[in-house]
């Protein structure tokens, strides 16, 4: 089996392109079959809203959605600070497929002691 790869987001919506850029390299990671995690915090947790992570963030960048939909597909997960979560009064009904609320110690804990490769955006 691959290793497990972790990418952490800090950003949402207001740096597109820096959510494109870490989901390709996520979708990367789980379409090669890793088991890959994104650690969303901050702005970044609204991504894991259904509807949230729209539209194409620069001239031949791949549509967001699709890359969420290749993330989903490809047995991708989300875990989502919960603090910033609810600090920002987030609808829990609204996670997308594959996103839980959880911090950083059932991230370790998903990490394990096999270690994972780690990328941070």
């Amino acid at each position: 089996m691959a290793g497990k790869a972790v990418v952490s987001l800090t950003t949402g919506m207001e740096d597109p392109e820096r959510v494109t850029v870490a989901l390709l390299v996520a979708v990367g990671a789980a379409e090669q079959g890793r088991p890959t995690l994104m650690f969303l915090t901050k702005e970044a947790t609204r991504l894991a809203l259904d509807g949230v992570a729209t539209g194409v963030a620069c001239d031949g960048c791949p549509p967001l959605a699709d890359l969420m939909a290749r993330y989903a597909k490809a047995g991708g997960t989300f875990l989502v600070c919960p603090i910033c979560f609810d600090s920002r009064k987030l609808d829990r009904s609204l996670l997308v497929e594959g996103a839980e609320l959880g911090g950083t110690v059932p991230m370790w804990q998903w990490i394990g002691d096999e270690g994972a490769t780690t990328f941070s955006y």
